[in-house]
């Protein structure tokens, strides 16, 4: 009851719906259609009565499964060519006189809109406290440059004076079928609206009406929609690597909504989050962290952060969010609903744990980038070791080259938190076979391009796998040593720890790599035979079977 108004909730579902048959007792996410129109007016802080008017038994008894009573329609109703208003007015009648009573309010709540907020009801249902409103219709902005069309002369017009970007138009309001709210003596067999008519605006995602397949299918995966709460960071010790995983990450979760939480200490990470343009927030400190998750209060946790305490992600799992942790190798993972460490080929026998080249998420640009193609000779040498490289492993590398009779190409990619910039530039600008870039948008191609890169073993290795390119890499720590995709089976030359292989070691490896065809047609081939495109898949299909069983649990 609202100001005391008596107010009736009407749901209007017929058995015979045509573009998708049976369409409101259709399981839309694990539950029937008509079900959450049902729920949603029965959570109203408002509705006195809710009724379903059907001529169908099975949608009657499931009206009933989930809380509504229900009235039988006439057949004279429940043709497709009879519009609702007669439907509306004999279904309150019929609760009427079962009540004995009128109501004041009668609410017509179409189940093809399952995205409605209560909220949105109930803030339909408070503009009746202004006694001059009659009805209420539910509305979305639907702004648009349209034109429309004179029959009489044959020609199209605009609808606007003005073009202006869709920002700058006036409201333009599209009705969304989902409330139609009136006083009830407006209600009659003919009409269910008064003389003054307000408006309740509704969201994008509330606006949807199931008419079709398409509507269905963007109904459910609204309402698996998730938030989603990313921690990572990017600095020298670290490199960028986590970052671009997990940009690569919300690239591909377009229908869930994403904040990244990043360390106000380590501006890297956020220099490169905010080049992206995804939405972010800083934290200072694990209690400031975990505070800005409260906050926000996501129903999913990715951690990219390495190595992980048990506190830490207890506190998360005790906050009631499902954890997905990367690269971790932390007491962390005991607590952990998924991990997943891509570099790591090694089966731990842990159920939550998942490892190897499978669960590796490439970026974007190598999905449309073609496959290799050895050719005899070497033209085009790329040095890339990542974000930092901390053990400065590309000047080395350069020199090293430049101590054989290569008289080709090098390109020199170097990552936002590399420090030795001005003095490579210095040292190498007379040398015009050298090109020095940093942070490049578009490494594929410079893979792609290149006949031999020299990397770390880190992610890149994955990266330039699904290329195809003759790798020699140079690992930068120990953790590297544990990452041993990069190993001949897989077509790399991995010649260990960096800082303990002499130059003339890397001359040797580059000069026989050089002149060996035979041996880059094998590195190439052993390459292409791993599968590297379904990573994010992979992990997908893990995390949504996890969280159902996540969701059964709790």
């Amino acid at each position: 009851m609202f100001n005391n108004n008596k107010i009736l909730v009407v749901i209007p579902a017929r058995g015979g719906s045509k573009g998708i048959p049976r369409k409101n007792i259709r399981l839309l996410d694990n539950k029937p259609l008509i079900s959450y129109s049902i729920e949603i007016a029965k959570a109203s802080n408002y509705v006195d009565d809710v009724v379903v008017t059907t001529d169908d038994s099975e949608i009657a008894l499931i009206s009933e499964k989930f809380g509504a009573s229900v009235v039988r329609r006439s057949e004279e109703l429940s043709s497709d060519e009879i519009p609702l208003d007669p439907v509306i007015y004999d279904a309150m009648i019929q609760k009427e006189k079962l009540a004995f009573d009128e109501y004041d309010i009668v609410i017509t709540l179409q189940p093809t809109s399952p995205l409605l907020k209560t909220s949105t009801l109930d803030r339909a249902i408070e503009k009746f406290d202004d006694f001059s409103i009659d009805s209420i219709i539910s509305v979305v902005d639907d702004r648009h440059l349209s034109w429309g069309f004179d029959e009489k002369n044959e020609r199209y017009f605009p609808n606007y004076i003005e073009r202006k970007n869709r920002q700058y138009l006036p409201k333009d309001f599209r009705e969304t079928g989902a409330i139609l709210a009136t006083r009830r003596n407006f209600v009659h067999e003919d009409s269910r609206l008064g003389t003054n008519i307000s408006l309740v605006e509704v969201s994008r995602e509330e606006s949807v009406d199931i008419d079709n397949y398409e509507d269905w299918w963007i109904a459910e995966n609204y309402l698996q929609k998730k938030r989603i709460a990313i921690v990572v960071n990017a600095y020298d010790e670290i490199g960028t690597g986590h970052v671009y995983r997990c940009l690569s990450i919300a690239s591909k979760l377009v229908f869930h909504e994403v904040l990244f939480l990043l360390d106000e200490n380590h501006q890297l990470g956020i220099d490169i989050v905010e080049n992206y343009n995804y939405p972010y927030k800083l934290y200072d400190g694990i209690d400031d962290l975990i505070d800005s998750l409260r906050q926000y209060s996501p129903q999913v946790v990715i951690n990219d952060i390495l190595d992980t305490s048990l506190e830490y992600v207890s506190v998360l799992k005790n906050d009631g969010f499902f954890v997905v942790n990367f690269e971790d190798l932390g007491v962390g993972t005991q607590a952990a609903d998924v991990v997943f460490d891509a570099l790591y080929e090694h089966d731990i026998n842990e159920e939550n744990i998942f490892t190897g080249h499978k669960y590796y998420i490439l970026k974007d640009e190598f999905y449309f980038q073609p496959e290799k193609i050895i050719t005899h000779a070497i033209n085009n040498v790329l040095i890339t070791f990542g974000g930092t490289d901390p053990n400065n492993f590309t000047e080395k590398v350069i020199d090293s080259i430049l101590s054989t009779n290569y008289e080709g190409r090098i390109n020199v990619i170097l990552g936002l938190g590399y420090q030795g910039l001005s003095h490579l530039i210095e040292k190498y600008e007379s040398n015009q076979s050298i090109q020095i870039y940093r942070n490049v948008s578009n490494i594929s191609e410079f893979m792609f391009q290149a006949d031999i890169i020299f990397t770390s073993a880190g992610r890149t290795m994955y990266e330039i796998c699904s290329l195809g390119v003759p790798t020699i890499c140079l690992c930068q720590n120990e953790r590297e040593l544990t990452h041993v995709f990069a190993n001949p089976s897989n077509g790399f030359i991995n010649m260990g720890l960096g800082e303990h292989v002499e130059k003339q070691k890397i001359i040797d490896e580059f000069i026989n790599l050089v002149n060996n065809y035979d041996l880059r047609v094998e590195m190439n081939n052993k390459m292409l035979a791993v599968d590297l495109k379904n990573g994010f898949e992979n992990i997908w299909s893990i995390i949504r079977e996890e969280y159902r069983k996540f969701e059964r649990n709790r």
